[in-house]
């Protein structure tokens, strides 16, 4: 399998969640079987169902968690050079050439895209847009109303 890219940031997060799931979320499904179990016949018991049911979830998720963690290549923005072109982890300000509206976006892994907060996937059509791109270059996006044109106004390692 590849590596994956992905932010410090956001790699703390996935390795809270896996804590959080490894520590609380697991010791306690298993509390609940243990309980269900212990109410007589589990063939027509729903709560011991539901609980393997939430079993299953939490242990994929956490073969995932860690999955991913393992084919991570951690990126520190921070630690970037790439003497002002976008890549992987920069922060950018972008001007919509039609509306004239100004956008900062960080590029991002998959699993911490939140446009919300200004971060998008690296696999997103606006940031392959920009990836190899400088400060004062156009960029076209293919969406799903046409093409649209951004001017990158400024690439930042922050």
């Amino acid at each position: 399998m590849s590596k994956i890219p992905i932010t410090v940031s956001g790699a703390e997060k996935l390795r809270a969640e896996l804590q959080e799931l490894k520590t609380v979320q697991r010791p306690a499904i298993v509390n609940a079987i243990a309980e269900a179990r212990s109410h007589g016949d589990i063939s027509e018991n729903a709560e011991y169902h539901a609980a393997k049911e939430r079993q299953g979830f939490i242990e994929g998720r956490i073969a995932e968690l860690e999955a991913k963690l393992a084919n991570a290549q951690i990126i520190n923005p921070a630690l970037l050079d790439a003497d002002g072109r976008c890549v992987f982890g920069a922060t950018v300000d972008l001007e919509d050439m039609a509306s004239g509206e100004v956008v900062t976006y960080q590029i991002v892994g998959d699993d911490e895209a939140d446009i919300k907060q200004g971060r998008i996937s690296i696999s997103s059509p606006i940031a392959r847009a920009l990836i190899g791109k400088y400060a004062g270059d156009l960029a076209e996006v293919q969406a799903p109303g046409g093409v649209r044109e951004y001017e990158i106004l400024d690439v930042k390692y922050i």
